[in-house]
């Protein structure tokens, strides 16, 4: 088992075909939740991940709500983080298992309020400059940041 990203609802296609690289590369499951702004056929996603697309474990969900239900049927002694700017914990301050779900919102507003709010412990942050002109990092970047702090704790499993 590894590390599951989860996409809620990812609206740019290079983001998530840097996300599908970076998922390939560590051998984390990358979970995709509808509706999508692109086809994953789309080029553009392809193109940014086009050597790791076949390695990696995609599964693809209706709704965050189909995504919860299966996460919880399947999986329920599985952590599940809510990766947000409005997040009370440092993601270093969490301690990753194995199997651990790690939730990203939307390029353009993130997570639903309900879900963050609903399991408030849960929601983590990346550490920022407090200044108003940086809203958050990209994408991408934070799935890189949050997922590499995740497998250094995990020991980098089957890493070289």
């Amino acid at each position: 088992m590894s590390i599951n990203v989860v996409l809620v609802e990812p609206e740019i296609p290079a983001n998530t075909g840097n996300i599908a690289r970076t998922c390939g590369s560590i051998g984390a499951k990358l979970h995709l939740v509808r509706p999508l702004g692109f086809s994953i056929d789309d080029k553009h996603v392809k193109r940014a991940g086009l050597d790791y697309w076949h390695f990696v474990n995609i599964t693809l969900h209706d709704s965050l709500d189909e995504f919860l239900k299966y996460k919880n049927e399947n999986f329920p002694e599985a952590g599940m983080y809510f990766l947000t700017t409005k997040g009370s914990v440092r993601h270093t301050d969490v301690e990753f298992r194995d199997g651990d779900f790690l939730l990203f919102g939307k390029e353009t507003r993130g997570l639903p309020e309900s879900l963050i709010y609903g399991d408030y412990g849960r929601a983590i942050r990346i550490p920022m400059l407090d200044d108003p002109n940086f809203r958050s990092l990209n994408l991408s970047n934070s799935v890189a940041v949050v997922v590499y702090e995740a497998m250094r704790q995990l020991g980098f499993p089957g890493m070289r």
